[in-house]
This record gives C-alpha cells, sequence and structure tokens, in this order.
C-alpha cells in the first residue's frame, strides 16, 4: 500500500500536458476543481469522467498509474460512502429501516457522487500538476502567479519554494517508509495481518526511524543550499523563463468552455433530452 503512493511524483514526458506552460497548469487545475463542485447530475458528471480519460489519454500516463495513485484513499471513500449514506436523510420512503439505521435513496445518490467527486478531484488535478510538471517548473509557475502579492510584503518566493519542498519530500518519504517496513518485517515483524487496531498499532515503531530520517534530510538539504549560496532576500535568476504559447492559449478556451459546459448540463432539464426515464435520471440533481 505505501509503495502504490504517486502523489507528488513527477513522470516525465513530451506528451501535450507536459509542453504546457506550469502556470496555465495550475490556473486550468483551479477551473477543473471548479468544474467538479458546480456538477450537479449524473450527466455532468459523466462529461467530467469522459474529459479525464481524455486528459488521461493525452498525458501518455499508464492506467495503471492512476489506479495506484487512486488506491490507497480507497478506505477514505468507503468511509466517506458510509457516513453519507447514514447521515443523509431524504424525503422518500427509506429503503432499509432497522432500529436507528434509515437508509435513503438519497443517501446513496450522494455517496455516489461524492465517491465520484474524490476519485475526480484526485486524478484531474495530479495530471494537470504533479505528473506532468516537474517541481522546479511548478515552483517558477507557482511564483509567477503570485507574484503581485510581493508588492505589499508577502514572500511569495519563500512561500512557493516551501510548497515545491513538501510535495517533492512527498515520494522521498514514501520510499524511506517502504525501506524501513521491508527491514522490520526482515526482523519479524508484521504489518499485514490482525485487526485494523493492531496493524495501526504496528506502525507506531515506524515513526522514529522516519522522523530521524526526514530530519536529516531536511538538514543535508539546508546544507546543500547554503553551500550553493541560496539566499532568500535575493532575486533569482532563472534559466528558463517562462512564457506563453498559442497551446497555453488554446488550453485556456478549452477548460473554460469545458466549465460553462458543466455549468449549463447541470442546469439542463430532463424536457430537452425527451423527459424519458434515463432523461430525468441523467438529468438529476443531488
Amino acid at each position: 500500500m505505501i509503495s502504490d503512493i504517486t502523489l507528488g511524483q513527477f513522470f516525465p514526458g513530451f506528451s501535450l500536458l507536459h509542453k504546457l506552460d506550469p502556470r496555465t497548469k495550475l490556473i486550468t487545475g483551479i477551473l477543473f476543481i471548479v468544474a467538479i463542485f458546480l456538477a450537479k447530475t449524473p450527466l455532468a458528471f459523466l462529461a467530467l469522467f469522459l474529459f479525464t480519460v481524455a486528459m488521461i489519454l493525452v498525458s501518455r500516463i499508464s492506467f495503471s498509474v492512476i489506479l495506484r495513485g487512486i488506491r490507497p484513499v480507497i478506505y477514505i471513500l468507503i468511509f466517506t460512502s458510509i457516513l453519507n449514506i447514514l447521515m443523509t436523510k431524504g424525503t422518500s420512503v427509506p429503503l432499509v429501516d432497522f432500529w436507528i439505521i434509515e437508509i435513503y435513496r438519497e443517501g446513496i445518490v450522494r455517496a455516489v457522487f461524492m465517491t465520484m467527486r474524490v476519485i475526480l478531484l484526485i486524478v484531474g488535478s495530479s495530471l494537470l500538476l504533479t505528473y506532468t510538471t516537474s517541481p522546479i517548473s511548478l515552483t517558477d509557475g507557482l511564483e509567477s502567479l503570485l507574484s503581485p502579492l510581493s508588492k505589499i510584503g508577502i514572500p511569495v518566493h519563500v512561500f512557493s519554494m516551501m510548497m515545491t519542498i513538501a510535495l517533492r519530500f512527498i515520494p522521498t518519504l514514501v520510499e524511506e517508509t517502504d525501506k524501513i517496513m521491508n527491514a522490520q518485517k526482515s526482523r519479524g515483524a508484521d504489518f499485514t495481518s490482525g485487526s485494523i487496531v493492531r496493524r495501526a498499532k504496528a506502525l507506531i515503531p515506524l515513526l522514529v526511524p522516519l522522523f530521524v530520517s526526514a530530519f536529516k534530510r531536511a538538514e543535508e538539504l539546508a546544507v546543500a543550499m547554503e553551500c550553493r549560496c541560496y539566499r532568500v532576500d535575493k532575486k533569482r535568476t532563472k534559466l528558463v523563463k517562462l512564457t506563453f504559447h498559442a497551446r497555453d492559449l488554446l488550453s485556456f478556451l478549452v477548460f473554460a468552455l469545458f466549465l460553462a459546459g458543466i455549468v449549463l448540463i447541470s442546469r439542463m432539464p430532463a424536457s430537452m433530452l425527451g423527459g424519458g426515464f434515463i432523461a430525468r435520471l441523467l438529468c438529476y440533481r443531488i
């Protein structure tokens, strides 16, 4: 499970998504997230799903990598779905009415939509940011977008560097955790059998060596930056200057039209699709 975490990893490539300016991917990523939260009908979620699949195909990233990125949050998705099913009250007759447990159709629908929303959020943001953008490019793009805040004294460069280092250290810490777990297993430790509580307690001995390793790596990074005369208060020069191209403008246009389409689809009445059962189902609002 630890090795399945792909958050923060960069997969080099030459696809259209890889070639986009990092500022373009940051802005379009925000538009995509807004579109996910504005989707209110199954038809809108179907459009989001097809658009996400198209982005995966364009990025040329394997579907197995995408599935590995979703696998670590399966338990969170199950827990969230159960909460939505049990806590959502409907206006119709409950499908299940046992003791204090009441399950309504609205609860099941909300759980399905919430699960799809989280999955699309993880996959879409990963494709537009970490999977197809190197940490250095992400830092430069974030710093460029937030540069107007430096006029009021906000240390934009420091903030961008902190965000990128934190994101970059996630795969490193995951790899270090996997090594520590393998070392503990070779000494007889068991992390897979028993109840969830027992397996959680078995992970406690991993925390001390993991924190020691994290602090050691942080110190090594600080020393390396000092040896290279890195100064926060000095303006940095860049080897590669960010420039917008025609593909970036086209991406802005596509995502803006897609966002507008999601809003229209979410407000579309069933009569526009014929008014039948399938039309009412596709236009059912959560």
